[in-house]
């Protein structure tokens, strides 16, 4: 049975470091061989390269652009009339992913537009988001990469976010029928959705394609105090034979460093 895999994102670790590309360093002096980030877009991508290639270490997961902050956008797959928007964001995250041998996106569904009500919206923007889906995948087919949609929950981190359940997540990807569009399971906003997480991995491992933690409900390192018992879930992904990364999106309760022990700790016997 192979050891998970640990990749650390560095957007919510190694914060005390400004630049991106300091934070590949510091992520591959504290063991880590990979990394995954939201939003690099930013960042100069040739200084990304050199970190990589120094390093050695991988990139296996970005999002797609938000899209304008300004405006309240957090992704544009589902958003009705911002279809052009998507594609020439999904453009720019294809020019990052190809220059950092990225396999994973994250395609972010974005948020119900304000004013809007999600029951009177929703069979529209499922429309949009499976249409926008459809378009990505033809596209990754071609490049040997993978997109996701991660479900984030709407009662503690976006309340107008408009994929919040695995469940739905599943019945899209279903309409989408696409072997190379997954599920990115966060089992921070699975458990505030939804909780019943042994059931929800069992049924849905099939079409994970990336896992991300964090414990609940404070976000933090996942031997924190909360909810989850992660040295179960860890057993459970590596009983089920999960072979992806698991991403660590959390926000560290001191210093990324000194947060770090929860990964030996989890596996003593």
């Amino acid at each position: 049975m192979a050891p998970l895999k640990f990749c650390a994102n560095i957007s919510w670790l190694f914060t005390e470091l400004p630049d991106f590309s300091q934070r590949i360093y510091a992520a591959a002096s504290a063991g880590f061989r990979a990394v995954e980030a939201a939003w690099l877009y930013e960042s100069d991508l040739e200084e990304l390269q050199r970190a990589r290639e120094a390093t050695g270490v991988e990139v296996v997961l970005i999002n797609t652009p938000p899209g304008d902050i300004k405006r309240g956008d957090l992704g544009l797959g589902a958003v009705p009339g911002r279809e052009a928007e998507f594609r020439r964001g999904l453009d720019l995250a294809l020019k990052y992913a190809r220059a950092l041998d990225c396999k994973r996106i994250h395609l972010m569904a974005g948020r119900v537009p304000e004013g809007s009500h999600r029951t009177e919206v929703a069979k529209e923007m499922e429309a949009i988001f499976v249409q926008n889906l459809n378009y990505a995948a033809d596209i990754f087919s071609k490049e040997g990469i993978t997109g996701l949609i991660e479900p984030i929950n709407t009662r503690m981190t976006d309340p107008r976010y408009f994929l919040d359940s695995p469940h739905q997540a599943a019945a899209i990807l279903e309409k989408v029928g696409k072997p190379n569009i997954k599920l990115q399971m966060d089992i921070f906003h699975w458990q505030i959705m939804d909780g019943n997480l042994t059931w929800n991995i069992h049924k849905y491992l099939p079409i994970i394609g990336h896992v991300q933690i964090a414990q609940v409900p404070g976000r933090n390192e996942p031997d924190s105090d909360g909810e989850l018992n992660y040295r179960y879930l860890f057993n459970t992904l590596e009983n089920l034979h999960y072979q992806g990364y698991v991403g660590c999106e959390y926000k560290p309760l001191g210093s990324t460093e000194e947060g770090l022990g929860w990964m030996k700790e989890c596996f003593k016997e």
